[in-house]
């Protein structure tokens, strides 16, 4: 599931790469607003009998407006960081740049944060967490976007079954299910 939408304050205008920098921290430390979770979210939590968070403040603030506790929390679910460039222009709007530096990222520039090629290994790791715990019950993780994502493509890559997918706005989840086990396993 991913988080509900970040408080983050709206920014004045168009912004420097350089800019941005402040712009990710600030997003970074975003807790999310005080709106309450979909019906469909807070029946999907009743399911879990693990609830797994990132660190990051909008994840925890998410699972305080539906009123749980996490099992365990972790930076290894924690969304992948944006690299910035030092440049003075051009001036852009921060979700202009934002999708800049995802996709630069994607191509391989990270400056000084996580690659796409570690954060990829540390989606591993995760899903085979999310594994172990899955063969005890059901695994509720709130996470977010891109890291969401990629530990979907761990657990798919093992075999799991995507069975729905709600999107990838605030509070959406998917739903993957533990392969059938035979006799032999």
């Amino acid at each position: 599931m991913r988080h509900g939408q970040p408080t983050l304050k709206p920014c004045p205008g168009k912004v420097s790469p350089s800019d941005m920098h402040r712009w990710i921290s600030d997003y970074n430390l975003s807790e999310v607003m005080d709106d309450p979770a979909p019906l469909t979210t807070r029946e999907l939590t009743a399911q879990a009998k693990y609830i797994i968070s990132s660190t990051m403040p909008r994840a925890l603030t998410s699972l305080d407006r539906l009123g749980l506790k996490p099992f365990q929390n972790d930076t290894l679910f924690s969304e992948a960081e944006l690299p910035f460039l030092h440049w003075p222009g051009p001036r852009l709007s921060p979700l202009t740049w934002a999708f800049v530096f995802r996709m630069l990222w994607l191509c391989g520039y990270s400056h000084g944060v996580e690659s796409f090629s570690e954060a990829r290994e540390r989606a591993q790791r995760a899903a085979q967490r999310l594994i172990s715990l899955a063969e005890e019950g059901t695994v509720l993780l709130l996470g977010h976007g891109i890291m969401n994502r990629l530990i979907a493509r761990q657990l798919l890559a093992h075999g799991w079954k995507s069975e729905t997918r709600h999107g990838n706005k605030y509070w959406s989840a998917s739903f993957y299910i533990l392969p059938a086990r035979t006799l032999q396993d």
